[in-house]
């Protein structure tokens, strides 16, 4: 006999009440980090030796910076997610704990934002 009322087994909720959502997503932008970060070594090694000029010019075209910024936000999605995880794992007081949250947080919007403005700034001929 299950000890789940009807609507616990249809949401799929655990006691969090944010179910496997999590989860999800720290898998699912790891997979995406995984594709992206072969581009950026793609992207790295075919720049490897060129000059600046060409390097501009790649990194001005729009696919080359979609995937750029693909990486930045998917990586600082994932990051925030791991350290999230950590932070409520290991720390143990409330107080200090919320605010390691807000900071974590505020962190990871703090990065995405300059590495959104410097793949912007690169993409639109800075």
């Amino acid at each position: 006999m299950a000890m789940r009322t009807p609507l616990k087994t249809a949401r799929y909720l655990g006691s969090a009440k944010e179910g496997a959502d999590h989860f999800w997503k720290q898998r699912v932008t790891a997979v995406s980090n995984a594709f992206l970060a072969v581009f950026l070594v793609w992207l790295v090694v075919s720049l490897t030796g060129a000059d600046y000029a060409t390097v501009k010019r790649e990194l001005a075209n729009p696919l080359i910076a979609l995937g750029l910024l693909g990486l930045v936000l998917s990586g600082t999605i994932h990051m925030r997610l791991g350290m999230q995880t950590i932070i409520e794992d290991y720390v143990h007081d409330e107080g200090l704990k919320v605010v390691a949250l807000i900071l974590n947080t505020f962190f990871a919007i703090f990065i995405a934002l300059v590495s959104i403005f410097s793949v912007l700034k690169l993409s639109f001929g800075a």
